[in-house]
């Protein structure tokens, strides 16, 4: 009991002003630039959360911004550090403003506040935990990049749909370690050409 409460306890930002301002910057830099990757830090989360995950979590949540915890991580551990890191309340899905989880347990997409024509931004942010996360395999194009770039999207369909409801839709942010990248609504996703090429020889 008393490791589980020191677990809470801790893991937060050692120097808030600091480490907040950076952790921030990171995220906006992310969402300013889709696809290009950034490194985040600062908090130490519990398992099975990552470093970039977690500092996330303590920049944008606080006690208005309701979380919905999907699958693995939503475990009594991550639900007591962050109510005590941010006081942010746990939630359903369709009520959520932020959800974390891995990709296949944050499905289906269809659960999530898009916003309305009256205020788009009531919409949910998606933290989507990764096994990897490089600069290759989707082709990412639209405001805030130059031509175009690339980032390993768990799948293209999700993201076309997505942004076909522009300007309501979900905002994604994937994290691994201590590196995050965004995907905005308004980025336009396809398949890279090898991959194109490869479901063709499929069809």
């Amino acid at each position: 009991m008393q490791a589980q409460q020191a677990q809470t306890l801790s893991g937060g930002f050692d120097n808030l002003p600091v480490q907040s301002a950076h952790a921030f910057r990171a995220v906006m830099e992310a969402m300013a630039r889709p696809g290009q990757i950034q490194e985040i830090a600062g908090a130490a989360p519990p398992a099975p959360l990552s470093v970039a995950a977690g500092s996330v979590l303590l920049t944008l949540c606080d006690g208005e911004t309701p979380i919905y915890l999907a699958g693995n991580v939503d475990t009594d551990e991550v639900r007591a550090w962050l109510s005590f890191h941010t006081g942010a309340p746990m939630v359903g899905p369709s009520h959520a403003m932020f959800a974390l989880g891995a990709w296949d347990a944050l499905m289906p997409l269809s659960a999530y506040p898009i916003g309305t024509s009256e205020y788009p931004d009531r919409s949910a942010t998606l933290i989507v935990e990764a096994e990897t996360l490089t600069a290759s395999g989707a082709v990412l194009r639209g405001p805030g990049i130059k031509s175009e770039t690339t980032l390993s999207l768990p799948e293209v369909e999700a993201f076309q749909s997505n942004r076909r409801l522009f300007p309501l839709g979900l905002d994604f942010i994937f994290t691994c370690g201590d590196r995050l990248a965004a995907l905005p609504r308004s980025s336009e996703v396809s398949r890279s050409s090898s991959e194109a090429v490869a479901q063709q020889g499929v069809l």
